[in-house]
């Protein structure tokens, strides 16, 4: 089949075990250790086998319940840019992604952190934008509560304001390294930031110059209103939950629809919506292999994990009754998708918890590797997205799957590429690099 000219993104979405909420209870786990640095080289070199476009950490800033350890990882982290430096070192092509909140950081060290990854990686380094939604969070960090959300994300909006102002203080000639002179850097060619704002204040410049790609590329979830807007005017990759595509249609219109109010074009941001499959040489085997995953699933479990992504104790309220009245004022944007399945599906606790616990409301395949491939062809020749963050059950062996058995399938749909054509995670995107400054 002909190259098509417009082809998909695949992120490759890592944790411990796997993404399925019983994962590490699964008799084909692989790794008893809570972080291993061997599973995490295993699947990274996994996805840059298959030609992934990035490899995705997410990280949170606290441990929200010590009493759910007994039957729950979900919590467990290890720091995202601190791996992420050491799969560089184990990977050569394949982009390098991680989460870093906005609430409970400083621009100047998060800008140093990410442009030293992208510096060491040859520029393949990611920033996952978040801001920070548990109150076990701010506790960690010198606060009793979180701000609330329309703070949060003007903080958010600063803060990206002012990391992207250091990672330009140093233009691209700075260093111009005339050993014979003794001359290392152009002091006209690094300027001071000198950012005065409402929530910080920043002289710069970083002290390091600017990295490969000029800035790392910017990824943000994107789904609330206040989110839709930030992601419009500052992301260039936005990963969404969502398992029904014509939502995800109206989404990636919503969202492209509001690109040239801030100058930019469609081109310029990809949503990723994260995919989670369960593979089978039959769709049988595949449901087969679903229901046995789920079955690891203690209901208990299930409904704490659903607390635990609603920010809202569910403990006093009957497994088997309705999600009580939660304010969607106030709530994260996953929070507000959940309460509103609950509304329209009349879904128990105990129903809820075990379809967020399975894949926290992304997309769900179940089948055959013709099947999975035929529905994200569906969903991206739709306009439904731009690509996927894969999100496998079990990791690294459901990576194995997907890169051995899906994968092939996209590329002989001309759908996806067959060989890296650059080297950075903007090329692999079709980005293009910030100019930066000129003067």
């Amino acid at each position: 089949m002909a190259k098509r000219t417009r082809q998909m993104r695949l992120g490759a979405f890592l944790f411990d075990y796997g993404h399925h909420y019983a994962a590490w209870r699964h008799p084909e786990s692989t790794t008893s250790k809570a972080i291993d640095l061997e599973f995490y080289r295993q699947s990274a070199q996994v996805a840059e086998q298959g030609k992934f476009d990035m490899l995705f950490l997410a990280d949170s800033g606290s441990l929200p319940s010590i009493a759910d350890l007994e039957s729950n990882v979900s919590f467990i982290y290890p720091e995202a840019v601190t791996l992420l430096g050491a799969l560089a070192s184990v990977t050569g092509k394949i982009g390098l992604a991680g989460t870093a909140s906005t609430t409970f950081n400083e621009p100047y060290s998060l800008a140093r952190r990410f442009a030293t990854l992208d510096h060491l990686s040859n520029g393949r380094a990611g920033w996952n934008v978040v801001t920070s939604t548990k109150e076990s969070e701010a506790r960690n960090f010198n606060a009793d509560h979180l701000p609330e959300h329309r703070q949060r994300y003007e903080r958010a909006s600063e803060f990206l304001e002012v990391v992207k102002g250091l990672w330009d203080c140093w233009q691209d000639d700075a260093v111009v390294m005339e050993r014979e002179q003794g001359r290392y850097a152009d002091p006209d060619r690094v300027h001071r930031l000198n950012h005065t704002g409402s929530h910080f204040r920043v002289d710069g410049p970083l002290n390091m110059p600017r990295s490969p790609q000029g800035r790392p590329v910017i990824i943000e979830a994107g789904t609330s209103p206040a989110g839709q807007q930030l992601a419009a005017k500052t992301a260039d990759v936005v990963f969404t939950a969502c398992d029904n595509k014509e939502e995800a249609i109206t989404f990636y219109q919503q969202l492209k629809s509001q690109l040239p109010v801030h100058g930019r074009h469609a081109d310029e941001i990809k949503v990723m919506p994260g995919l989670m499959a369960f593979i089978g040489a039959t769709e049988e085997e595949a449901l087969e292999k679903e229901r046995q995953f789920n079955e690891l699933v203690q209901p208990t479990v299930g409904a704490s994990y659903l607390s635990k992504l609603l920010n809202y104790d569910l403990s006093n309220h009957p497994i088997d009754g309705p999600l009580p009245d939660i304010p969607k004022q106030g709530s994260t944007s996953r929070a507000v998708m959940i309460i509103e399945r609950a509304q329209q599906s009349k879904m128990t606790i105990r129903e809820l918890g075990m379809h967020y616990s399975v894949a926290r409301g992304h997309l769900t395949i179940t089948g055959t590797p013709e099947q999975v491939a035929s529905v994200m062809e569906e969903w991206f020749t739709s306009g439904a997205c731009d690509g996927f963050n894969i999100m496998q059950p079990l990791l690294p062996q459901g990576l194995e799957d997907f890169v051995h058995q899906v994968v092939p399938l996209l590329q002989e749909k001309g759908l996806f590429r067959s060989e890296y054509t650059g080297s950075t995670l903007r090329e692999h995107l079709g980005l293009t690099r910030p100019t930066g400054r000129q003067t």
